[in-house]
């Protein structure tokens, strides 16, 4: 049986006979990182072992100084794990991939390997709120200064990239109100003063956006949402260069402990090979309901980046295949009636979890953006009248029914 490369040492998806020809992403996602033991097995294999032995101490001496390829403990590398990078990769086209444990631990790893006192971070306002901790409470503590940019003006962007930067960090399309920001300008604009740009690119979905080919240089998940996408487990992907990943981000997780674990890897190999057709379903569905809320008299706004009106919209053509799987949208009224009209829904669930085969809506003043306080709600659009709604894969006509009835209550 062969032994994996570490995480950093991509190969190519086939051992064997490989294609002559550039496999599509889909194809990627099914077959990518395949590494069958000697039974031969059609289903990736589930390697639930916390370490790993050695023929010779000589063996695991050259293993842990890296002249060799051998998984020493599953806090590094794992078989099962690597499979999942190796995919991961694959399908985002990056030249490497690390698996966390969570969403989050990919979002505060992929910047945090990165900077220290003194260094300097410039991130988009529309965040999730876990993020805007990470960044303006956790960081600055460390001596690390944080500059948050509203909006997407250039000459806002130009003026906070005016001096060195470390890192720059997008959340593109943001939760929960799905603003849009020129990830290519702001490459740009960060390149020339040596900052690395991280995209947080969760809603927009590895199906949907491709930051890589639009100037950034990493890709964060929480990969809980789309990627499992079925209410299962939790896990996060960072993904970027060999360089970043291999002396970057490995340094600091190894010591610091976010690895994804084998069982939870196993489960998103599986769901990796449904990826696009439930993606590109939902993302059906939510637009058909931003166009049936945008149309409501009930409704006061709707914010989807593919929904004509919407302000982001040609640049959310531009950038993106789909306008993502959640939506948005501001009740006539205020928070209770924001409350009767989702305690009214009877198909779809109150969850504040997102990127689910289930549709699912939450309340984010009051859930998943509370800890954020209403001062910084209000710059980020958030209201007590806003719901944010993960569209899944039900019947269209069930899905709007729903609204519709509890809309009318």
């Amino acid at each position: 049986m062969t032994q994996r490369t570490r995480p950093w040492g991509y190969q190519e998806p086939f051992d064997g006979k490989k294609p002559n020809w550039d496999l599509h992403p889909d194809t990627l996602a099914i077959r990518a990182g395949l590494s069958r033991s000697g039974f031969g097995e059609t289903g990736e294999a589930l390697y639930l072992s916390s370490g790993f032995t050695y023929d010779s101490a000589e063996q695991a001496e050259s293993a842990f100084k890296e002249e060799s390829a051998h998984h020493l403990y599953s806090r590094f590398s794992n078989p099962t794990v690597s499979m999942f990078e190796e995919r991961m990769a694959a399908l985002e086209g990056a030249e490497a991939c690390f698996a966390t444990a969570t969403g989050m631990s990919a979002m505060f790893s992929s910047v945090a390997c990165l900077v220290k006192a003194g260094d300097r971070v410039v991130a988009s306002m529309a965040m999730f709120s876990s993020c805007y901790v990470v960044l303006t409470e956790i960081l600055p503590s460390w001596g690390v200064e944080i500059v948050l940019v509203e909006g997407n003006d250039k000459k806002q962007w130009a003026q906070a990239l005016s001096v060195p930067t470390k890192v720059v960090f997008i959340e593109s399309p943001s939760n929960p109100m799905m603003e849009i920001v020129d990830i290519r300008m702001v490459s740009d604009l960060a390149h020339k003063v040596g900052a690395t740009v991280v995209v947080d690119n969760v809603m927009g979905t590895p199906v949907l956006q491709k930051p890589l080919e639009l100037g950034a240089d990493v890709v964060m998940y929480s990969a809980t949402k789309h990627i499992d996408g079925q209410g299962r487990v939790l896990g996060g992907a960072i993904l970027g260069s060999r360089d970043y990943i291999k002396n970057s981000v490995i340094p600091f997780t190894r010591h610091t402990g976010q690895s994804m674990s084998a069982f939870n890897a196993w489960v998103m190999l599986k769901s990796l090979e449904t990826v696009t057709m439930r993606v590109e379903r939902m993302a059906s569905n939510a637009l058909k309901i931003a166009e049936f809320l945008a149309g409501h008299k009930k409704i006061e706004m709707v914010s989807y980046p593919f929904l004509k009106s919407d302000k982001n919209y040609k640049l959310a053509k531009k950038q993106m295949r789909g306008g993502g799987t959640t939506i948005g949208f501001k009740i006539k009224g205020d928070k209770d009636k924001a409350f009767k009209f989702m305690n009214a829904l009877r198909v779809i669930d109150i969850s504040n979890n997102l990127g689910d085969s289930k549709s699912l809506i939450t309340h984010p003043s009051s859930t998943t953006h509370r800890r954020l306080g209403f001062e910084v709600q209000a710059q980020m659009g958030i209201t007590p009248n806003l719901v944010r709604l993960s569209v899944g894969l039900e019947n269209i006509d069930d899905l709007i029914a729903d609204l519709k009835q509890a809309l009318g209550k």
